[in-house]
């Protein structure tokens, strides 16, 4: 008997436009497999599977040769399998032409983690075909799919503003330079990509030198694996501030900051963290920079919505969803 080739084999979700999942949602789709002839199969098995990956190398030198010491952390959100063609012991034999396989699994209610692409660590999720034939290779597809975790923005934790002050003389060896005072304040703690904060900060320079007042939104990236932190910080956006001469005192009444696509904060993960700060700080000539830091909760569901907020995340953040997409240029951030 002569059995035909396999001329198509793929994946496919029903959510054609956006692949964009939260907890408790259902995920369906279908495998299409195309033959040529006949083929005989022993079993069709649909796997699917949300995992966290942390991994990195590090470097030391024992005498004359360099030792690298591995760190790696793994977990597993949750694992699913369906069985199209189960494996009975006897093969089964498909005819030429299209034959599709209709799949669906329902994302747990807890214990989900917001899809992540990180230097050292990433959290995906995936559904995956496999097709086992007598005397062949497993043929595979792989489809990936995101999954938001909602960060609600309009808790009163979020809407709490943040405020600091802080001061500093600046010194140039031994000589005494004068006192720069810095108070800054944002209205909230939470936002979401695109928003635009509005800075309140004073500057009060009673030193002897002109200083520049700059605003940045500080991404940290923490990964985690056996009880070593690996971190990486970077700037996701910046304010440059007027020259402040001395002897003068400027206030910021509401400077804009718009927050670019970056992804959300990620806090519930054991193994990823992200986190933002706006860190507001003065620079002067000569002599450290007198720094000033507010938290800032990057959320999913943006300040009183439209509509209901029992809608998909998906819909939800369908305007804000660029940072899927986006790799952010590597700009760390300047000790």
């Amino acid at each position: 008997m002569k059995f035909g080739k396999i001329q198509g084999f793929s994946l496919l979700l029903d959510r054609v436009d956006s692949s964009v999942y939260t907890r408790g949602e259902l995920v369906s789709g279908r495998v299409v497999l195309v033959l040529g002839g006949k083929l005989p199969v022993r079993s069709l098995k649909i796997c699917a599977k949300g995992t966290a990956e942390v991994h990195w190398l590090e470097s030391r030198s024992v005498g004359m040769n360099t030792v690298y010491c591995d760190y790696t952390a793994y977990e597993t959100y949750f694992r699913k399998r369906q069985h199209a063609i189960r494996d009975s012991g006897e093969l089964t034999v498909l005819q030429p032409g299209r034959h599709e396989f209709r799949f669906s699994f329902q994302l747990p209610e807890e214990n989900l983690v917001t899809s992540f692409e990180g230097k050292h660590g990433r959290v995906r999720y995936w559904v995956k075909a496999k097709l086992h034939r007598p005397w062949a290779t497993v043929k595979k597809s792989k489809r990936e799919f995101t999954v938001i975790e909602p960060i609600d923005i309009n808790t009163p934790s979020m809407l709490a503003s943040q405020a600091g002050t802080t001061e500093k003389i600046a010194r140039v060896w031994y000589r005494n330079l004068g006192q720069v005072s810095l108070t800054a304040k944002i209205e909230r703690k939470g936002y979401t990509p695109g928003e635009v904060i509005p800075i309140f900060a004073e500057i009060d320079n009673c030193c002897s030198r002109t200083v520049f007042p700059k605003a940045s939104i500080i991404q940290t990236q923490t990964f985690i694996a056996r009880g070593t932190r690996k971190q990486k910080k970077s700037v996701v956006a910046t304010l440059l501030g007027e020259p402040v001469t001395t002897r003068k005192r400027v206030s910021w009444h509401g400077r804009p900051l718009k927050i670019p696509p970056v992804s959300p904060s990620l806090l519930q993960c054991r193994i990823i963290r992200v986190e933002y700060t706006l860190k507001v700080y003065v620079q002067i000539p000569g002599t450290s920079k007198l720094s000033l830091e507010l938290p800032l909760v990057i959320g999913t569901i943006p300040l009183h919505p439209f509509g209901s907020r029992t809608s998909s995340i998906g819909s939800q953040y369908s305007c804000d969803m660029d940072w899927l997409r986006l790799t952010l240029p590597e700009r760390p951030e300047r000790k």
